[in-house]
């Protein structure tokens, strides 16, 4: 239900931006057009024009993914999911792309166990993209100073209550929705993610071609990015194993 309010909230904000990108809603009508008729090549050229722009998009990086997959370049494929996953985190289509494309990659690293409470933290605040949940607080606070507005002229008790007190709730949703957009950023910000694209690439103890070999990692895996030092990059896996490899081996999402 909450999910449908957000959809008709973002509809009900386009108005607002109808008149923005349209070269870059061409471009995507075009990739579309371009994709429909299997010339994957092409669609990628047009979708690329469009984050040449400067034009970030969930659906654009979504669909550069499908084209890379289609090609079978599937850690292209993957960088771009992740980049859609990042401006829309709890969007369904976007993560089961990603599980499945990961079914084509040589590494299976599983992810270290969690407790509960930091899934369920993490599921919290990766619901909705940080647009929608900037739309929607806006129409909570619109609306909440509205009601209370509407509180002060009134002369009814029952409307005064009732205004009053669900105003205040929507204000309370409102400061809600801001947290949960800042906690995603600073979830985003502390996950700086990379994918390895050389088809294989030995980890390092240290960040040097003489250190000891740690162990090996191949095109499509997704490693965090822990630190970065002269050419260097010390990476973890999910299941919590660290080392170093070169910039040159990874694409930063």
């Amino acid at each position: 239900m909450i999910k449908r309010i957000i959809y008709l909230s973002l509809l009900l904000a386009l108005p607002f931006f109808a008149n923005a990108g349209d070269i870059e809603h061409t471009l995507f009508e075009q990739g579309n057009a371009q994709y429909a008729k299997s010339d994957f090549k092409g669609a990628i050229q047009s979708y690329q024009k469009i984050l040449g722009e400067g034009y970030q998009s969930e659906a654009v990086y979504f669909n550069l993914g499908n084209a890379y997959y289609k090609l079978g370049e599937i850690p292209s494929a993957l960088l771009y999911y992740e980049k859609a996953r990042k401006l829309a985190p709890g969007d369904e289509d976007i993560n089961f792309n990603i599980q499945f494309a990961n079914l084509k990659t040589t590494d299976k690293v599983e992810d270290a166990p969690q407790l509960f409470l930091v899934n369920w933290w993490h599921s919290f605040i990766l619901a909705f993209s940080a647009n929608a949940l900037a739309v929607f607080s806006v129409l909570f606070f619109i609306v909440g100073f509205g009601l209370l507005a509407f509180y002060l002229f009134t002369q009814s008790i029952t409307l005064k209550k009732t205004t009053f007190y669900s105003g205040i709730v929507l204000l309370l949703f409102g400061l809600i929705t801001i947290f949960m957009a800042n906690r995603q950023s600073q979830y985003f910000t502390d996950h700086h993610e990379a994918i390895v694209f050389n088809a294989s690439v030995t980890v390092k103890s240290s960040p040097g071609n003489a250190s000891k070999n740690l162990f090996v990692i191949h095109d499509g895996t997704k490693v965090q990015v822990v630190e970065s030092n002269n050419g260097w990059m010390k990476i973890r896996l999910l299941n919590g194993n660290e080392g170093w490899i070169t910039l040159a081996d990874v694409k930063e999402i």
